[in-house]
């Protein structure tokens, strides 16, 4: 139950919403998850959740890209994912900024695989760099 509950905080941390999922993914680990589960659930949440942010700025190209330019961070995000493409995608895993730049990618229509590849595989490093700060 406790990769349940790691999985679906790493799921809305990669959400627009104002969420940590680090907070989660050490606490789970201080209370006696092991890493590889705690790696599954959080990264498998994480990547869940950017395929969804992914596909909202695809389906929704123009709603998206009018919020997107309703805010600071959104215009940024999206001049950035516009200009930049998969080099953008290398921010991905940051706070704040990140989470954007994967709606981005779908609004602007980067490669639905590479798009996985990259900003996928850094998700679950940032995790696996957690494990070792711990």
């Amino acid at each position: 139950m406790p990769e349940l509950a790691l999985f679906f905080s790493a799921f809305l941390a990669a959400t627009i919403l104002p969420f940590s999922s680090e907070v989660a993914f050490l606490l789970a680990l201080e209370n006696g998850m092991t890493i590889p589960h705690a790696m599954v659930s959080a990264s498998s949440g994480n990547i869940l959740a950017i395929i969804v942010n992914y596909l909202l700025g695809y389906w929704l190209y123009e709603k998206t890209k009018t919020k997107l330019n309703s805010s600071k961070i959104g215009k940024k995000s999206l001049a950035c994912g516009s200009k930049y493409g998969y080099f953008a995608l290398a921010f991905s895993w940051l706070p704040i900024i990140g989470d954007p730049l994967t709606l981005v990618a779908g609004v602007v229509r980067l490669n639905f695989v590479l798009f996985i590849v990259i900003a996928g595989l850094l998700r679950i490093a940032r995790y696996y760099f957690l494990t070792l700060v711990v």
